[in-house]
């Protein structure tokens, strides 16, 4: 039995649609396969660094809290134990702890050898008896060894000795019940949306958590873990920071993104289908012309001439056909160019026109100002940096235009002394505004080959960065030596300084501690670095802080 063959027409709306949809589709899985590989690594990496963060901030609140109950315990107050606070100073003293601490403790007292209560920030528990609940942990800082005990109802006991000034012996023990509300506080702030937090002890027991925790749990979850590590003095307990976050909350750009192109797919699908049915039809009824001829042709033989449209003009139907498609496929493609350039012409020109007109605008107020003849010497200086730095600015902004990638060095011979002294003019007066002290030191000349208006920003990201970061008060030196092969250019601060497992990522794009930072200045620095052959590296400062150590060499071999 012969089975029967499928209409021309709809064959050739099959090879239409396979042969029009089929790439795009393929194309589009990839795209969506590489984007949501692309966002689940980014959003895996913000997460961690946010349960790394959300970690160290369980440590600094544990450390403070165990801080707290060491040195209060030394405190001469605590003495009055030994008469069993006849005059109620040391209750009052709690109480004001107490209140001081407005939300971190509960309650703090004070009981006897024999585990009565002489002092409390609750008058009612002075003189009850209070059995020692459970011991959980056990720590020390400095010469202090303080007790932990079991977590209940969000209360933990912290406990510590009071050693007499006498002759060392034990009066009592203090005992401040910390707030666990604090370390749930810390996991909400950590989360956002369907996202959620909980905190697990060595032995993997559940100590706190988010509202949301039991309704992230499941299997289509992306979880980031961070390990407590410890503050300062304070060795830390090993707990566990799990953060999870929904698949279909992470990818819902993808997911929106997915639905888009399905209805533009559908949407193809039909306008495909109006549009190959009557291709189809043309180019089929000259074939079925020809096959009428033929039946008559061999029922009643005659000279009439075939149908116009036989094989050699299908054969030219099909030639031009497969000509139109190419056109059509390279006017998309040229279309599609067109448009991408246009959009990236209309927001260089925006660009141009938001940046230049304020620079412009700057650089007149600047020029204006320097002929007032009242116009102090430290005005002129000031008004010279805004010239300066527009035209600076306004260099930037063409080379924007004119190209879409950065721009190369401007490789020649300059003074980084004077360099560097010119820079550290510019940022004195933010430097004065949090006190802060910013030295150079050089001995020049130091000259190495490089782009001026590059390393210029260099320093001024790196010097930025360190007025940012450091208090009130602080000190930075930003110093220049020369060397044989190269000029060695060093930023040290007095700040907090850079951790050393951040060392190797802190010239990341987008790793940043700073609150408010988005991670891009030390990136940028480190190109910038390597476009001049040199290296940059951080350290530990003489100061304690942060430093910076920057080599430019002497020389460039293009």
């Amino acid at each position: 039995m012969l089975r029967k063959a499928l209409p021309i027409r709809f064959i050739l709306l099959c090879a239409f649609l396979l042969a029009g949809l089929l790439p795009t589709i393929l194309i589009a899985s990839l795209a969506y396969t590489e984007a949501r590989s692309a966002l689940k690594t980014e959003i895996s990496h913000d997460m961690q660094t946010r349960a790394t963060a959300t970690a160290a901030e369980v440590d600094r609140m544990l450390f403070e809290r165990l801080q707290n109950v060491a040195s209060w315990s030394q405190l001469e107050i605590m003495q009055d134990a030994r008469i069993e606070d006849v005059d109620k100073r040391l209750a009052k003293f709690l109480a004001e702890l107490k209140s001081s601490y407005r939300d971190v403790y509960t309650e703090l007292y004070v009981l006897d050898i024999n585990g009565t209560v002489i002092a409390s920030s609750e008058p009612s528990h002075i003189g009850k008896h209070f059995d020692a609940p459970p011991l959980w942990l056990s720590t020390h800082l400095g010469a202090s060894n303080l007790d932990i005990a079991a977590l209940q109802n969000d209360q933990l006991p912290i406990s510590t000795s009071i050693a007499s000034a006498i002759d060392g012996s034990s009066i009592g023990m203090l005992v401040s019940v910390f707030n666990w509300q604090q370390i749930t506080h810390i996991l909400e702030n950590s989360v956002a949306g369907r996202s959620s937090a909980a905190l697990f002890d060595d032995k993997n027991q559940l100590i706190a958590m988010t509202t949301k925790w039991h309704d992230t749990l499941g299997s289509r979850n992306i979880v980031a873990t961070a390990t407590t590590s410890g503050y300062q003095t304070f060795s830390g307990f090993s707990w566990e920071i799990r953060s999870v976050k929904h698949r279909s909350e992470a990818f819902a750009p993808i997911h929106r993104m997915t639905n888009i192109f399905i209805g533009l797919l559908l949407a193809s699908i039909v306008l495909a289908s109006v549009i190959a049915l009557p291709v189809a039809k043309t180019i089929t009824r000259p074939l079925n012309r020809l096959t009428e001829f033929a039946n008559s042709f061999i029922r009643s033989p005659s000279h009439t001439p075939p149908p116009a449209g036989g094989p050699a003009e299908i054969d030219t139907m099909s030639q031009a056909f497969g000509k139109m498609v190419s056109d059509l496929e390279r006017s998309k493609e040229n279309l599609t160019r067109a448009a991408k350039l246009a959009v990236v012409g209309e927001m260089a020109a925006a660009m141009s026109h938001e940046v230049r007109t304020p620079l412009g605008i700057l650089r007149s107020s600047a020029q204006l100002l320097l002929r007032e003849p009242t116009l102090s010497e430290e005005g002129r200086e000031v008004c010279g940096f805004i010239i300066t730095e527009t035209e600076r600015l306004n260099k930037l902004v063409s080379t924007l235009i004119d190209s879409a990638r950065p721009r190369a060095p401007e490789f020649s011979p300059v003074d980084i002394a004077e360099l560097a002294r010119h820079t550290v003019a510019m940022l004195t007066m933010q430097a004065q505004k949090k006190h802060i002290s910013l030295d150079c030191e050089s001995s020049p000349p130091a000259i190495a080959t490089c782009d001026s208006e590059q390393i210029t920003q260099v320093l001024l990201n790196l010097l930025l960065n360190a007025i940012q970061v450091l208090p009130e008060g602080g000190h930075i030196v930003l110093s220049i030596s020369q060397a044989a092969d190269y000029v060695l250019l060093s930023v040290a601060d007095d700040g907090p300084g850079v951790p050393e497992d951040q060392r190797k990522q802190i010239f990341d794009p987008f790793f940043t501690q700073r609150a408010g930072g988005i991670g891009l200045g030390l990136a940028v620095v480190r190109q910038i670095v390597l476009a001049h052959h040199g290296e940059i590296s951080v350290h530990e400062s003489a100061m304690h802080g942060a430093e910076f150590r920057l080599k430019l060499p002497v020389s460039v071999t293009p």
